[in-house]
């Protein structure tokens, strides 16, 4: 199909629409990519500062834009975008099979901590070792690495939360490879979700591990750069082949681990790279392995000290549903993570401040909650372990009783932005919760805070 543009006015753009050219060069601009989505209003903004009009994409326009635009200009060329509620441009995509019952009910986060903590200090120890022998051209330790995810498989099989708690919370002595840690730890979660046999989590740990590698043949200063030229960001896009022909020098490393990193930055509209795949020619793990490198990115941004609030994420993720990831498969990531992650903060109904120490997987709204601030923020001389699904099931029999009005039910109302409540150490919560049982944890926290 020929590429169809449209003359916009900058005063028009939405949300949606794929900007194809602009009224002047590129380099001129702070865009990176020479062609985009338009995810939001700051880059509306952006572009209505440098631009008088831009050239969009007709037919890669998706959502109301995208119908509103190919019937305008269908009938006169070009014109302005209206209003209005389209379905979005579907793309030709076979369900992938999900099987929620795969496995036993994850085993309580505590019997799985030590384990877990353990293995996760192996984890950022051997990639350690995996970087410094691709620095120096030295073969890959396939074996080790294939051994280490394959404890990492087990132990989140028994228990999803222990290694959540590892994935969530940064510490200080944090290295510079531990995004891949932590989008491994979130790939083995999500291949548990949707029921994945053993040996596909295992493939899929590997290549989120390993899918970075090829980072260390680009410039540092290409990596480093936050706002990338187009020429700039054309040698960036290089590291997916760097490392998949890195990964396919060692006769040992499984030819589906491989075409995983390959596939794992292309998207589901085909605008990713290197190759522009597109639905179902893009392998369902690399599509796995893609969303969850987008979510770790989006709570870990470069450059910023403290995770982002999980909602911000999965509102970006879901907002990309059916345009760069598969739309059933962003559905159940979230489903997979909650929208309250173990480690996230939070704010109650009531006004109290707690961190989810563990999920309830059969209702993710209704977690395991510790209260360290109470309705005025201020610290509770012994915070409290609240369970909100049993606390829900007492509410109703209540509630039934009239004994007690649906109104003073207890639940989630949002979660914070790390750091909102400097007295908040979520980090010491998670030790104490996990490790040192809940009766040290207010003088750990108070310590810690000062």
């Amino acid at each position: 199909m020929a590429i169809e543009q449209a003359k916009i006015s900058v005063g028009d753009l939405q949300r949606g629409m794929f900007v194809s050219r602009l009224d002047r060069p590129w380099t001129r601009t702070p865009f990176a990519l020479q062609g985009f989505y338009i995810r939001d209003l700051e880059e509306i903004r952006q572009l209505q500062k440098c631009c008088r009009f831009v050239y969009v994409d007709v037919h890669k326009t998706v959502g109301s834009a995208g119908a509103t635009l190919r019937r305008l200009v269908g009938g006169s060329g070009a014109g302005i975008v209206g209003e209005g509620r389209t379905p979005r441009v579907t793309i030709p995509c076979r369900p992938v099979a999900i099987s929620h019952k795969a496995y036993p009910p994850p085993q309580p986060a505590r019997r799985e901590a030590s384990n877990a903590r353990k293995l996760h200090g192996q984890i950022l120890q051997g990639m350690g070792q995996v970087m410094g022998l691709v620095a120096s051209n030295r073969p890959l330790p396939v074996q080790q690495v294939n051994r280490v995810v394959e404890d990492l498989v087990d132990s989140v099989l028994r228990s999803p939360d222990a290694f959540a708690w590892l994935a969530r919370v940064r510490d200080k002595d944090e290295h510079t490879y531990s995004h891949s840690v932590r989008a491994s730890i979130w790939a083995v979660l999500f291949g548990r979700h949707i029921g994945l046999g053993r040996r596909e989590l295992l493939q899929l740990g590997v290549a989120t591990l390993l899918k970075d590698v090829g980072k260390l043949a680009i410039p540092a200063e290409v990596l480093q750069m936050k706002q990338r030229d187009p020429r700039s960001e054309l040698e960036y896009r290089k590291f997916v082949l760097h490392s998949a022909n890195m990964l396919a020098a060692d006769v040992q490393m499984d030819p589906q681990v491989i075409n995983i990193v390959r596939c794992h930055r292309e998207r589901h509209d085909g605008s990713g790279y290197p190759k522009g795949l597109r639905g179902d020619k893009i392998p369902v793990l690399a599509r796995m392995c893609g969303i969850v490198t987008f979510y770790d990115e989006a709570t870990n941004p470069r450059g910023v000290s403290e995770p982002i609030a999980p909602s911000r994420a999965v509102a970006g993720l879901y907002d990309l549903r059916g345009i760069a990831y598969q739309e059933q498969l962003v559905v159940e990531f979230i489903q997979a993570i909650g929208l309250y992650p173990t480690g996230t903060q939070v704010e109650l109904s009531n006004g109290e401040v707690g961190v989810v120490v563990e999920q309830t997987y059969d209702r993710r709204l209704r977690p395991k909650v510790m209260i360290v601030l109470d309705e005025n923020k201020r610290q509770l001389n012994k915070p409290r372990l609240l369970d909100l699904a049993e606390t829900e099931d007492r509410a109703k029999k209540l509630i039934e009783r009239g004994k007690m009005s649906a109104q003073a039910q207890v639940s989630i109302l949002r979660d914070i932005e790390p750091g909102a409540y400097p007295q908040v150490d979520t980090a010491a919560v998670r030790d104490t919760y996990l490790f040192k049982g809940n009766g040290q944890l207010f003088r750990l926290i108070s310590r810690l805070a000062k």
